[in-house]
């Protein structure tokens, strides 16, 4: 009988063993790593900045900036300092992609609704945009809409919409409403409102839920929205006017202006954003299942009614993942605003705040965290949202 061979010792160490507690070391030792690389940057940085006598911290930020800025949300001159052009140029980064999210999922959905319209010049007009517009460089689009801006006749040959909005190569006028006392009431009732129409909406979801009778929730919520401020507006006064915009010499006085470097921008993200928000949408509604409409129309239920109360619904939860990638993406694009000289937050506070102080980390370290900040903010709210309207297994 072959006699049995004992294996010999393991000569592995007690922890090599336990893939918990291997996996464990591993991750101690990745992290120990990237803090000793984090440390070697940083410390290099800070030798080589006190060998060229560069200072370093956030002092800066109180010195008078000494320059203008074409366009501002708040109040600014060359007088205010370096942390006031940190602030303008965050208000119009958060401006032109707040708008620019708003305009380009109108389009989007527009479009992707287009695209799969039985009308057949609808469908190619939307096709042809999309395949157009989405190959060809951002870049590129921001210079063609800039320039043709730029063309449009001057302030006193401005295109004129009526008595109040005004169209030239200076930008676009509209009138700008002036708050008087009494208007909190107003903004009060406001808030009041919606927070009314809040809780019809979910009312109303529950008694559909509980008795398939529908509820005409956008009639009545509007009523809400419009009658509650107004009467309040009535009551107060009417404590608002308008300033209306007027040409005075070579360009308006008075009302709200949004510049050309602002149009041009918000078009070509708008136009160029929407065109992978259509695709997404029209991807989206292709994923529900057809026999979904079939059955809605078998029901009697009408395009637009099948549409917003089953298709929309449940292609939404395949729409909102990459559509929260376009719009991180947008946020991101709008640094492309210094080439046409609009005021961002990369151009006036990365560039000219930067060319002056010579503050590069500390800089370039604020405007990524911008960045950052903003894109963390769009990703837990479209997170939020998409874990809101997933489907709940019963």
């Amino acid at each position: 009988m072959a006699e049995t061979r004992k294996a010999p010792p393991s000569t592995r160490p007690p922890w090599h063993r336990d893939p918990i507690i291997r996996g464990y070391i591993y991750q101690v030792l990745l992290i120990l790593l990237v803090i000793g690389f984090g440390y070697f940057i940083f410390n290099n940085t800070l030798h080589n900045m006190e060998k060229r006598n560069i200072k370093t911290g956030f002092s800066f930020l109180n010195s008078e900036a000494g320059f203008g800025i074409l366009f501002s949300l708040i109040e600014y001159n060359a007088s205010f300092s370096y942390g006031r052009t940190f602030v303008v140029g965050l208000l119009n980064t958060i401006l032109v992609s707040t708008l620019g999210i708003v305009f380009a999922t109108t389009l989007g959905f527009v479009m992707g609704v287009s695209r799969l319209s039985t009308n057949w010049i609808v469908a190619k007009v939307a096709k042809y945009y999309v395949e157009i517009f989405r190959n060809i460089p951002l870049l590129i689009q921001i210079m063609f809409w800039y320039s043709v801006v730029v063309k449009l006749p001057s302030a006193r040959n401005s295109i004129a919409i009526g008595d109040w909005f005004f169209l030239s190569n200076r930008g676009f006028y509209t009138p700008a409403p002036v708050f008087e006392e009494g208007f909190g009431a107003v903004t009060g009732a406001m808030v009041a409102a919606v927070i009314v129409v809040v809780f019809l909406a979910r009312w109303a979801r529950k008694k559909q839920e509980l008795t398939g009778e529908q509820f005409p929730v956008f009639r009545v919520s509007l009523a809400i929205l419009i009658f509650l401020p107004g009467i309040v507006f009535l009551v107060s006064g009417s404590p608002l006017s308008w300033s209306i915009p007027a040409l005075k010499g070579f360009n308006f006085k008075g009302g709200a202006s949004f510049i050309p470097e602002l149009m041009a921008l918000l078009i070509a993200l708008t136009v160029y954003t929407g065109t992978f928000i259509a695709e997404t949408v029209r991807a989206g509604i292709q994923a529900v299942d057809h026999g979904q409409s079939e059955a809605a129309h078998a029901l009697g239920l009408r395009q637009s009614f099948t549409i917003r109360l089953i298709i929309m619904p449940q292609a939404l939860r395949v729409i909102i993942p990459p559509l929260t990638s376009q719009y991180l993406n947008l946020t991101k694009n709008s640094s492309l605003a210094t080439a046409i000289g609009y005021p961002d937050l990369v151009a006036v506070f990365a560039g000219t705040t930067l060319n002056q102080t010579g503050q590069a980390v500390e800089i370039i370290a604020m405007t990524m965290a911008v960045y950052l900040s903003l894109s963390l903010t769009i990703s837990v709210f479209m997170n939020w949202y998409n874990k809101k309207i997933a489907l709940v297994e019963r």
